[in-house]
């Protein structure tokens, strides 16, 4: 099987989706401690309340969805979506009616 084709099926994308009151003053500070944690972890804003972060593997997106887990919120609606890079890249984008690219994977490598 050719490699490319193996690699994306093998390498993840974690989309975290979140919804967090912010009427008070209290419910900002969460929203923001919950955004800088999981931005600090790597995730990248996609959207508004819409993360993503690059996996290496099935594997590393595991600690990754396990530490937003950890970080969860008391209160709000969160969603953790898994899928491979062979489907992130078949999403079609739209800024207005103009189909613009997908963001690429990192080509660097992570050493922890």
């Amino acid at each position: 099987m050719d490699f490319e084709r193996l690699n994306a099926y093998r390498i993840m994308w974690v989309i975290v989706m979140f919804d967090l009151p912010t009427e008070t003053k209290a419910q900002r500070k969460i929203y923001a401690k919950f955004r800088k944690q999981i931005l600090d972890d790597g995730f990248s804003m996609f959207q508004f309340s819409l993360y993503i972060r690059h996996c290496s593997s099935r594997e590393n997106a595991e600690v990754h969805i396990q530490r937003v887990k950890k970080i969860l919120p008391a209160k709000g609606h969160i969603g953790i979506l898994n899928i491979t890079d062979k489907q992130f890249g078949m999403m079609e984008i739209f800024r207005g009616k103009e189909l613009i690219e997908a963001p690429l994977a990192p080509q660097q490598l992570e050493l922890f």
